[in-house]
C-alpha cells in the first residue's frame, strides 16, 4: 500500500484518509465492546493516515520524493 499511495490524486488520498478513519473508528468501537481480534490493525491503519499526510503536506509544500526522482531519470 505503501507506493500506492504516493500514485493517487489529491482527492483520491482525501477519500481513502475517510475510509481509513472510519475503519479505525470501527476498530475503536469493536474494541470497546471487546469484540475486536486483531488490535496489531490500530498501528497500521494509524500510520497508513500519517503516510497521506505526510504525502499531502509534501505536494501542499511542493517536495518531491526521492522514489519519483528516481522515477525521472
Amino acid at each position: 500500500m505503501k507506493s500506492e499511495i504516493r500514485e493517487k490524486s489529491d482527492s483520491e488520498l482525501a477519500e481513502l484518509e475517510i475510509q481509513i478513519r472510519e475503519q479505525l473508528l470501527q476498530l475503536h468501537v469493536a474494541k470497546a465492546t471487546q469484540r475486536a481480534n486483531n488490535v496489531a490493525h490500530f498501528k497500521g491503519l494509524r500510520r497508513d493516515i500519517a503516510r497521506i499526510k505526510t504525502i499531502q503536506s509534501e505536494r501542499k509544500r511542493g517536495i518531491t520524493s526521492a522514489l519519483a526522482e528516481e522515477k525521472k531519470s
